[in-house]
C-alpha cells in the first residue's frame, strides 16, 4: 500500500467518524448535544478536506480547478447525501417508514447519477 493511500485511509476514517458522530449528536434530540455536535461535525469536515489536500499533494496531482462541472457535481453530491440522510432519519428517528424509504432511495439514485455526470456515457 502506498503511503498516500494509507494517509488518505487514516484521515478519511477519522474525519468520517468525527463528522458522523457530530451529525448524530446534532440530530438526536435525546442527546441534548446540538452545539457540540455541530462543532464536531465541522471538525470532521475540515479533517476530510485536509485529507483531500494531503492526498493530492502526495500523489503530485494538480489542484482542483473550479469549473461549472465541478460545482455542479459537488451540489449533486450534497443534495444526494442530504436526501439519503433525511430518509434515514425519517425511518429510524421519526418512525415514518414509507416516506423515509422513498426519500432514501431518491437520495441513492441522485448519488448514482454522479457517475455518468462525472465520467460521462460512452
Amino acid at each position: 500500500m502506498k503511503k498516500s493511500t494509507f494517509m488518505a485511509m487514516i484521515l478519511g476514517t477519522i474525519g468520517g467518524i468525527l463528522f458522523a458522530l457530530g451529525m448524530c449528536m446534532a440530530l438526536i434530540p435525546e442527546w441534548n448535544a446540538f452545539r457540540p455536535g455541530v462543532i464536531m461535525g465541522v471538525i470532521g469536515a475540515v479533517v476530510l478536506l485536509i485529507m483531500v489536500l494531503v492526498w493530492r499533494r502526495m500523489e503530485n496531482k494538480e489542484p482542483i480547478k473550479l469549473s461549472g462541472k465541478t460545482i455542479g457535481a459537488t451540489l449533486i453530491g450534497i443534495v444526494g447525501a442530504l436526501l439519503l440522510g433525511v430518509g434515514m432519519c425519517l425511518t429510524m428517528v421519526w418512525s415514518h417508514m414509507v416516506a423515509g424509504i422513498v426519500i432514501g432511495i431518491v437520495g441513492i439514485v441522485v448519488l448514482l447519477c454522479l457517475i455518468p455526470f462525472i465520467k460521462g456515457l460512452k
